[in-house]
């Protein structure tokens, strides 16, 4: 990526040349990287024809065929390791460290894929537990819905893709993919990737270009069966009117929240929660947007909390000492920078931060935000934390999920019953009981509720999702 690469659309096994090309620019000083094809409806269209032919030929394939290719998939990942790391950190500004531990997950996520195609299973039926049922032998089974049109994010350009694509491979299904504008890249990296390891023609199929036709052009096709969008909740919502009888999953973000409660060993939770709060300039779903402190040590963890955020390091992505850098865009840092003068406006102080270096944001502390505040009730994804001081941690709960979202929420606490009171009633899909909402490993179920969305990711999860579950029934009378 060193010099200006023209990419191709993905379509039916063929590099595209496409119509018209847009400049793909770095969010770290906004050094041109590649002209990137912007597919029209006709390229679309395309693709998902490719795809709905492709069916058959993914129905067919035994089990391990799927696996067999998914670990090729793997092996590629593992050899072009670092090349797949630098790439992510230049199109998506991403620390180097942190690029590479989304190569790694990266990797873990087609692994699991691949066994995970090994075990689709049903379950038999015992339909002699009703009247009428005697003598008859009934069990499920789980097949391939057919088309699946993803739709992914920039913040993790090659896992997040992996969480799509991995679990539709597995299951027998075909791909048509829309990666984010700003993160096409990696997306067409694996795209090789796939091509090498013998995936057949038309299975995987990427478009770029305008996000608004093709999102409408996928949801609208009759031969798409399945959407799978991880984005902003305006986009999916209109996504989700739009699909009608098609199955839809929707991951939509968060602004999600820690509960510490008063003998919380804060020597322990302090360096974790920054790296919640900041990691990839807190640009994750799952970023640790709220803390709720409990009085008798809000002022020991603001004073713990700030220490430890100001020996993060900023700078360039490729730099190995660099923790933070430039958000995606231009757009997303006046957004951040508007919220935060609303906030102060609104009563709010900053305890460390809300400044710009180099175009940078500085990792941000805010007190006593009110909680309507537009930097507190939506999705900041930015390095900004916001740490509030209540009386209880029944407060807290409720301040919790005071929120049109619910992704994940955590609490660290040394009382089990608090723990467990806190499982019960925060309202989200993740409870973290001593961690941080942030943490995620790529085999568990992933999804929230409320405007954080619909469905599950992980895996197993995910090829749920994608296929459909027929019963058999054999009479034996």
């Amino acid at each position: 990526m060193s010099v200006i690469l023209k990419e191709k659309l993905y379509i039916n096994g063929e590099w595209i040349v496409a119509e018209q090309y847009k400049t793909l620019f770095s969010p770290y000083k906004h050094q041109p990287l590649a002209e990137v094809p912007v597919a029209t409806a006709t390229d679309v269209k395309h693709a998902i024809e490719a795809a709905y032919q492709a069916v058959d030929i993914m129905r067919k394939m035994p089990s391990h065929e799927r696996a067999s290719i998914l670990e090729r998939i793997v092996a590629l990942f593992e050899e072009r390791f670092h090349e797949a790391a630098e790439m992510i950190a230049k199109e998506a500004g991403k620390p180097i460290k942190a690029a590479r531990v989304e190569v790694s997950r990266t990797i873990q996520t087609y692994k699991f894929a691949a066994e995970e195609a090994k075990r689709i299973t049903g379950e038999l039926i015992p339909l002699d537990a009703a009247p009428g049922g005697e003598n008859r032998i009934a069990y499920t089974k789980r097949e391939p819905i057919g088309v699946v049109a993803a739709i992914t994010p920039f913040n993790f350009p090659m896992n997040l893709v992996a969480h799509k694509v991995g679990p539709a491979i597995a299951a027998g299904n075909t791909v048509v993919l829309k990666p984010a504008s700003q993160t096409p890249m990696s997306a067409y990296f694996l795209a090789r990737i796939c091509e090498e390891a013998g995936l057949p023609k038309g299975v995987l199929n990427i478009v770029t270009g305008e996000g608004r036709i093709i999102g409408e052009m996928l949801t609208a096709s009759k031969l798409v069966k399945k959407i799978t969008f991880t984005g902003s909740p305006e986009v999916g919502i209109k996504l989700r009117k739009k699909a009608g009888l098609k199955k839809v999953t929707l991951e939509l973000g968060s602004n999600s929240a820690v509960i510490i409660d008063h003998n919380a060993p804060l020597n322990k939770i302090i360096s974790r929660c920054v790296a919640g709060a900041f990691s990839f300039q807190g640009q994750v779903c799952i970023s640790l947007q709220r803390i709720y402190v409990h009085e008798k040590i809000y002022s020991q963890f603001v004073k713990e909390f700030i220490e430890e955020t100001k020996t993060l390091k900023i700078g360039d992505p490729l730099h190995e000492e660099t923790d933070i850098s430039a958000l995606i865009s231009s757009n997303d840092s006046q957004r951040v920078k508007t919220w935060l003068e609303e906030a102060i406006e609104e009563g709010a102080s900053v305890a460390l931060g809300g400044d710009m270096q180099d175009e940078i944001l500085n990792p941000t502390v805010l007190l006593n935000v009110p909680p309507t505040s537009r930097i507190s009730c939506h999705e900041v994804f930015a390095p900004v934390v916001l740490i509030t001081k209540v009386p209880s941690i029944d407060v807290a709960i409720k301040e919790v999920n005071d929120s049109q979202f619910g992704l994940q929420a955590g609490i660290f606490t040394q009382d089990i019953n608090t723990a467990f009171e806190a499982a019960d009633k925060l309202e989200v899909g993740g409870v973290l009981i001593n961690d941080i909402p942030t943490f995620r490993v790529d085999q568990m179920p992933y999804g929230g509720v409320k405007n954080s969305g619909i469905g599950r990711e992980g895996i197993k999860y995910a090829i749920e999702e994608m296929t459909e579950m027929k019963l058999v029934i054999i009479n034996r009378n």
